[in-house]
């Protein structure tokens, strides 16, 4: 487990959000503002009431839930939603908070209408969480003290909060705390054209000359993520410095990505072993998470939460009871074809 002495809690007021992680490409690049929020439309427009509601009652916002795969902006979010109400945001992680003095220790140093916001939500322990419950409803935390029969407790009161959780896997969250957020909202992969976009801005913050179809190229392998489109255009860039004239333009995008083994589909190197393996070795499955992780050397957790994902929302990949199963779309990036009647009847 991660000590909290490695990464301890950041405390961003709403006049340093600019200048928070200075340095770090990452932080240059989030917009500080949800109507420069590119994306999310619905998750935007929910927020951007709530948001609006709080500012005219004078009221701290309401607990937020924040799900889905990484690298689509839950953090960038909540800091956003710090800038807007001009408070402070407190970012920390599930692992970090092990104990409930930890837990006691950020809560009674909020102030007012500060935003506590804990990434991996659903990694916080059992023993920690049932501190969250009285937290969030009544702004209060009792804590005990000592032990035997030297134990007691003792009640502490918090300011008003407001609590932003991130998950990726929002069925991990137990039933109690999920229902104490007032607002659940899913993050989904990018569209294209948005992800076009994204990318450009990047270009522009960047300094870094590019084409329109270089961005596009760059857009169309990035798996729907502006993560993996901002990671991408720093070494497009860099590629480009090095072997050109430091244009992104397509040719220079493609030949970069495809050094980086990213074909046009956005399948990576272990995508392509994972769809292949399954149609030489399984016949197209179905094979269980398990089998499959075993088969390719990688940790079953890294598949189902980084390459699965992706794989089953194109459609390379399906789920059934008894495992997963390539479907018509996977074979024909393997370049193969099903082997029997029977698969063909499961695809």
């Amino acid at each position: 487990m991660t000590d909290s002495k490695d990464f301890p809690p950041e405390a961003i007021s709403s006049n340093d959000f600019k200048k928070a992680d200075a340095g770090l490409t990452e932080s240059i690049l989030r917009p500080n503002e949800l109507k420069g929020f590119s994306g999310q439309k619905k998750t935007v427009e929910r927020l951007s009431i709530m948001v609006g509601s709080a500012l005219s009652r004078n009221e701290p916002l309401n607990h937020i839930l924040l799900s889905g795969p990484p690298g689509l902006g839950k953090t960038t979010l909540s800091l956003i939603l710090g800038h807007e109400m001009e408070a402070q945001v407190v970012v920390t992680s599930g692992p970090v908070i092990d104990k409930p003095g930890d837990l006691a220790g950020l809560l009674t140093n909020l102030n007012e209408g500060d935003l506590l916001f804990i990434d991996e939500i659903h990694r916080v322990p059992k023993t920690v969480e049932e501190y969250l419950y009285s937290a969030m409803e009544d702004y209060r935390i009792d804590i005990m003290i000592d032990q035997g029969p030297n134990a007691r407790s003792v009640q502490l009161n918090l300011p008003k909060f407001t609590l932003v959780g991130a998950t990726t896997r929002v069925g991990l969250l137990t039933a109690p705390l999920r229902s104490r957020f007032t607002l659940q909202s899913r993050l989904d992969y990018y569209d294209l054209e948005t992800l076009e976009s994204i990318v450009q801005r990047t270009c522009k913050i960047l300094k870094v000359p590019f084409t329109n179809d270089g961005a596009h190229e760059i857009a169309k392998r990035a798996r729907g993520t502006p993560r993996i489109a901002n990671n991408l255009v720093n070494f497009c860039r860099d590629y480009a410095v090095q072997k050109s004239d430091g244009i992104i333009n397509k040719e220079q995008a493609s030949a970069a990505l495809e050094l980086l083994e990213i074909d046009h589909r956005g399948l990576d190197e272990l995508d392509k072993k994972i769809l292949k393996i399954m149609a030489e070795n399984y016949k197209g499955g179905p094979v269980g998470l398990k089998t499959l992780s075993v088969a390719v050397s990688e940790e079953a957790h890294t598949l189902e939460e980084v390459h699965e994902p992706y794989l089953i929302q194109e459609g390379y990949v399906a789920r059934s009871p008894q495992g997963r199963v390539l479907s018509a779309k996977g074979w024909e990036v393997v370049g193969m074809h099903p082997k029997n009647s029977k698969q063909d009847t499961l695809l």
